[in-house]
């Protein structure tokens, strides 16, 4: 918690991301079982997506539609991380159930949710929440925001995201 705090703290007294600037590094549990750092994609371009939640109609529809053109995203240089709040054990069963062919990390205490600032205020049935709006990050070679994809639609969003980086699938 001490952590998200500190996120919270530096997204709001240093400012809010830009691209053009050093992507905030992190270092998350993966479902591979390992810990994977944003510092371990240097050379490589990232696209980095956060999604509300494991198993769900419309994370299920985007994680599927980028397991199916992973191989275009490689071809251009790209590689894919998802990120959500789901623990470890939830990942696997979505990537097992899914068969996803990329890294799936855990961000249960929100730290990079909160340097990314895809936190927000959703509701639900009439209840309020803190739930994660469904964001992309591309990282360059040299770890720099190059742009950033906000409130995005989980249908159509990788083939958006495909033309809007040229990308033939």
């Amino acid at each position: 918690m001490i952590i998200g705090i500190a996120a919270t703290f530096f997204l709001v007294f240093m400012g809010k991301l830009e691209t053009g600037k050093t992507a905030p590094s992190f270092t998350l549990p993966a479902d591979s079982g390992n810990d994977i750092s944003l510092a371990d994609y240097k050379g490589k371009k990232v696209i980095l997506y956060f999604y509300p939640k494991d198993n769900t109609s419309g994370c299920t529809l985007e994680a599927q539609a980028f397991r199916n053109h992973r191989d275009a995203f490689l071809k251009n240089g790209y590689v894919v991380l998802g990120v959500s709040r789901d623990s470890i054990k939830k990942h696997c069963n979505f990537r097992d159930k899914n068969e996803l062919n990329f890294p799936l990390l855990s961000d249960e205490d929100e730290t990079v949710c909160n340097l990314y600032g895809v936190l927000k205020e959703k509701s639900m049935y009439g209840r309020k929440y803190m739930g994660i709006e469904r964001s992309t990050f591309i990282i360059d070679e040299e770890g720099r925001l190059v742009k950033e994809y906000r409130n995005v639609k989980a249908a159509t969003h990788v083939d958006d995201l495909l033309e809007d980086l040229g990308i033939k699938a």
